[in-house]
């Protein structure tokens, strides 16, 4: 049992349970409100849950990131059905550009299976914070095109937000909202397109990662790979109950403070994740 692996102590194993039930409820929220699959929150706290539980430090951003994918299946899924309701998601564009994006997320979880984990949280940081200050400054300027621009842009960003999500552990909206607010799709249009983008990279990303770290040694208990099944089991549940609450509230909040709500988030998860990396 993992409780017996971590010591026996069952106070800090409930501590442990209960701070992942907190990131499921958030991030549930959050991938509803947002866009972004929960993973902004979920993958922090996964790693700071493993880090806990004593896990090898180069294993536990794998192991986050390729929980996290997975309970992105589950999120996004009822994302898709509120905002669909409710006429949210560009359909035409999700079929275009799902092909570049799964290629990416494919490439990315490669790559992430392969590399030291503190890479893999360096993007994560590194990608939160640019994130942040572009949604903080761009105000409601952020239009540069009517439609994306020609072909090969919509392919290379495709490619960029697959392989950066795959690295991160996230539903991709943290890149695909911005890009598509830049090429003119409205907020809450692009957050959800973004929901069903989730469910385009959480599939092959967290597949991949199973296969990436099928014989890897000093994995936890109740590991498929690098996905942890303990995590997925607690987390679903409440991210699905969540995502729904924050789909309604993205068609009630105003454009910009879904903005700046969007911006806090990842600079708060930003500055932590290069905080730890500098300890």
């Amino acid at each position: 049992m993992l409780f017996e692996a971590l010591g026996g102590d069952w106070s800090q194993y409930v501590f442990w349970v209960a701070a992942i039930a907190f990131a499921g409820l958030l991030g549930g929220l959050l991938a509803g409100l947002l866009g972004v699959g929960g993973g902004i929150i979920i993958v922090p706290v996964l790693y700071h849950v493993f880090s806990a539980a004593g896990v090898e430090e180069t294993l536990r951003m794998k192991i986050a990131v390729a929980t996290s994918l997975a309970t992105i299946v589950a999120t996004s899924a009822v994302s898709v059905k509120s905002h669909y309701a409710r006429g949210a998601i560009d359909i035409a564009l999700l079929k275009s550009w799902s092909i570049p994006i799964a290629i990416g997320v494919v490439a990315g979880a490669v790559i992430g299976g392969h590399v030291d984990g503190r890479v893999l949280s360096f993007v994560f940081a590194t990608v939160a914070l640019f994130v942040a200050l572009q949604m903080t400054f761009s105000g409601q300027g952020t239009k540069l095109f009517d439609g994306f621009p020609n072909l090969a842009f919509k392919w290379a960003s495709g490619l960029f937000i697959g392989l950066i999500s795959a690295l991160m552990g996230i539903g991709g909206g943290s890149l695909s909202v911005p890009i598509m607010t830049t090429v003119g799709y409205d907020i809450r249009r692009a957050v959800g397109t973004a929901s069903a983008i989730g469910f385009v990279i959480a599939i092959p990303g967290a597949l991949t990662y199973i296969v990436s770290g099928w014989s890897v040694a000093g994995l936890p208990p109740f590991s498929l790979g690098y996905l942890n099944w303990l995590g997925v089991l607690v987390l679903v549940p409440l991210t699905m109950t969540m995502a729904p609450v924050g789909a309604r509230l993205a068609h009630t909040v105003p454009r910009r403070a879904l903005q700046v709500s969007f911006a806090v988030f990842l600079a708060l998860t930003s500055a932590r994740m290069f905080w730890d990396l500098l300890g």
